[in-house]
C-alpha cells in the first residue's frame, strides 16, 4: 500500500473507561462515524483476531482485523481489503492498495482526563478529505464522552 498517515489527537475531560467505550459501543460508534459517512458502522465484536466490517448503508467499506485489543489503552486493526455491494474484496487492485495498512486508537492519561491519539493510514488520495473527516470525529467523541462522562 502507498500509504500516507494521518496522526491527530485531542483532549477529552473524561475517563479511558469513558472514551474506550465511545469507541467502541455501537450506539456511540454510529455518531461518530458518521463524520465519514451518515450511517456508517462497525460489525464486529472487537476481540483480538476479530473480523472488522467497516459499512455504510450501501453496504461498502472496508474489511480489517482487529491486530492490537488493551482495553482502555490501545486498539489497533489492519486493513484486508474492500467490501463492494456486501462481497468481500481483497483480490482487485484498489482491495490491495488498502492492505497493510492500520488504524490506531491510544488512549493516555493526561491533565483533566484522557488524550485520545489516533493513526490511520491511506492512500494519498483520501488524505485531504479523511484528515477532515477525523477532525469531525475526534469532536464528536470528545462531545460524546464529556456528556456521558456523569
Amino acid at each position: 500500500m502507498e500509504k500516507t498517515t494521518i496522526k491527530k489527537e485531542i483532549d477529552i475531560n473524561a475517563p479511558k473507561e469513558k472514551v474506550w467505550n465511545i469507541l467502541l459501543e455501537d450506539q456511540y460508534v454510529r455518531q461518530w462515524y458518521a463524520a465519514f459517512s451518515e450511517g456508517a458502522f462497525a460489525e464486529t465484536d472487537w476481540q483480538l483476531g476479530s473480523k472488522v466490517l467497516f459499512k455504510d448503508t450501501t453496504n461498502n467499506g472496508m474489511i480489517a482485523k482487529v491486530v492490537e485489543n488493551t482495553p482502555n489503552e490501545l486498539l489497533s486493526v489492519s486493513y484486508e481489503g474492500l467490501l463492494v455491494n456486501g462481497e468481500e474484496d481483497t483480490q482487485s487492485d484498489d482491495a490491495k492498495a488498502v492492505q497493510g495498512g492500520y488504524e490506531t486508537y491510544r488512549l493516555l492519561d493526561s491533565v483533566g482526563g484522557t488524550q485520545l491519539a489516533i493513526e490511520g493510514d491511506m492512500t494519498p488520495e483520501y488524505f485531504d478529505m479523511m484528515s477532515e473527516a477525523w477532525d469531525k470525529a475526534l469532536l464528536k467523541i470528545k462531545e460524546l464522552a464529556e456528556v456521558h462522562a456523569n
